[in-house]
């Protein structure tokens, strides 16, 4: 990338760019907080969780200090849980040792990758590394009209602005998220159109990824609810929603009360939610309760789709 199509870019980004609450910000607390929450999650989705968790825990030594289960509480609907343990850990980490200042040293956190580690090393501390997402790679993969595993680390390296690291990268996450999109982008009002080489046929780059094939899975959960109050239990064990509480298993029978869709990332589970008496170990917990545990994603779906929601959530 020639000089003029990086200062057409960044002029487009500092004109164009979404209000984000992240935006505008050097603080690498609160930078990556948003990072890790966006990971494999829409924007719209992320920001009111973002907004809701630095009004609880505005600073590392106060996210630090928490419980996990106070954490998991609010990050509970945002799914992936383990981000969130990740999160909780390495801020125990930080408030021990002090701020990574460069990506090499972020890489050493739990929960922090090459990209996250590059993001908040140039956005932060102005660390001139390029971030590489999936919005990076398909920006760079038009301009250079490259077949998937093309040198894009490289290049988007080599286009970066060393003396404002952070706006350019957010500056081409931006472009590849609102104009240069997988499906009918909108060419014309891209800054890097005279650039771009794969502009006759964006959509061809990069080449697409084969997909997992689908994993159809069927669960069945007791609802159980008495005096107002609703009976969960807690997945023990290592998974994504270890330590999380949810509607206990049973066995389908009957009509249920209502079936719920949920997806995590290539299993498609159908869970049929069936009323049902408390067995096992648990605990019985009221509406305003559910909002001050770690509750599982699936689990806050199946409330809602039953008449507790209803009468004792909604109301």
């Amino acid at each position: 990338m020639d000089a003029t199509s990086r200062r057409k870019l960044l002029v487009w980004y500092r004109r164009r760019r979404r209000d984000l609450p992240w935006r505008g910000t050097r603080d690498p607390y609160a930078i990556w907080v948003s990072e890790i929450m966006l990971q494999q999650t829409r924007v719209a989705a992320v920001v009111p969780y973002y907004e809701r968790f630095l009004r609880r825990f505005p600073d590392v030594h106060g996210l630090a200090r928490a419980r996990i289960d106070t954490v998991l509480a609010f990050w509970s609907g945002l799914g992936y849980y383990r981000r969130a343990r990740s999160l909780h850990a390495a801020a125990r980490i930080v408030r021990r040792e002090g701020w990574p200042l460069t990506a090499a040293d972020w890489r050493r956190l739990p929960g922090v990758g090459p990209y996250t580690a590059a993001a908040v090393a140039s956005i932060a501390f102005g660390e001139p590394v390029a971030a590489v997402d999936g919005n990076v790679t398909r920006v760079v993969s038009r301009v250079h009209a490259l077949d998937r595993g093309g040198p894009v680390n490289d290049l988007a390296q080599a286009w970066l602005s060393r003396r404002a690291a952070g706006d350019f990268n957010q500056a081409v996450m931006e472009l590849g998220a609102t104009v240069c999109t997988p499906r009918a982008p909108e060419c014309p009002r891209c800054p890097l159109r005279d650039a771009c080489a794969g502009r006759a046929t964006p959509e061809r780059y990069p080449a697409p990824r084969p997909r997992a094939r689908p994993v159809h899975e069927r669960r069945a959960v007791t609802f159980a609810c008495r005096d107002g109050k609703v009976f969960l239990t807690r997945r023990n064990g290592t998974g994504l929603v270890a330590g999380m509480w949810d509607l206990p298993t049973t066995r389908a029978g009957g009509e249920p009360l209502a079936v719920i869709r949920h997806a995590v990332l290539n299993r498609h589970i159908r869970i049929e939610v069936f009323a049902g008496r408390a067995r096992g170990a648990g605990r019985w917990f009221s509406a305003r309760q559910l909002a001050r545990i770690p509750l599982a994603t699936a689990a806050r779906k199946c409330l809602r789709g039953t008449e507790f929601e209803l009468r004792d959530i909604r109301g």
